[in-house]
């Protein structure tokens, strides 16, 4: 279970060229067509949405969805959608890595196969009335030359800032917090840094890294 290595780059510091990829990014709006097997998973959750009178919370990059499970269970009155773009990972079934009695049986929740660089732009044009944005544990993508990989460097980046109130961002890279923490304050965001330490690990990757000694960090950004 610990034995997860710690993130090795070849960086220095936030990425020299991530202010100007983000300021192009602002500049030039990502307008790429849908991929149809978004569109259609987007259009199916849709309905549920607009039918629901509550609060949403979007979890993305949930991997096989245990923060999916444990955000609805934590949140019962509200409708939690996991997004991810492997369906391996979202069919798995994870009721055995989750502890019974914390997360018993919740079916508040939905697991959408979906590529975010489209689902974030759907759901913008939706309107989706998305309180809390969660992104737990992306990959890394640690390698310099990789920049444009993480969502900080992405085309999407400026229209994922505008989706909830409030976004959730960890990592076990506190680098990478830093550059999406520099990036947000390009658009005028700021965010706060805290350790996660909860008694209760979000994702396999949290519990994991935790087990092997590797702090883990949180960056919360207030978006409206």
């Amino acid at each position: 279970m610990g034995d997860s290595k710690a993130i090795v780059t070849n960086q220095d510091g936030i990425h020299e060229k991530l202010e100007e990829i983000v300021l192009k990014h602002i500049k030039h709006p990502f307008k790429k067509p849908y991929q149809q097997h978004t569109q259609d998973a987007f259009d199916k959750i849709d309905k549920v949405v607009q039918g629901f009178d509550g609060e949403i919370i979007l979890d993305s990059c949930c991997g096989v969805g245990q923060s999916t499970r444990l955000l609805a269970k934590r949140n019962p009155k509200a409708l939690v959608i996991g997004v991810d773009k492997s369906a391996n990972r979202i069919n798995r079934n994870v009721d055995e890595l989750v502890n019974e009695d914390s997360c018993q049986k919740v079916d508040n929740f939905y697991l959408i196969r979906a590529d975010l660089n489209d689902f974030y732009r759907l759901v913008l044009v939706a309107k989706w009335p998305v309180t809390q944005h969660y992104v737990l544990y992306p990959n890394p993508w640690p390698k310099s030359k990789h920049v444009k990989r993480r969502w900080h460097g992405s085309a999407v980046f400026p229209d994922m800032l505008k989706i909830g109130h409030t976004m959730i961002l960890r990592s076990n890279w506190r680098l990478y917090l830093e550059e999406f923490s520099f990036a947000i304050s390009l658009l005028k965001l700021t965010g706060e840094f805290s350790t996660v330490d909860d008694k209760e690990p979000l994702t396999p990757f949290e519990a994991k890294y935790r087990a092997s000694g590797q702090e883990c960090f949180q960056l919360t950004i207030k978006i409206k």
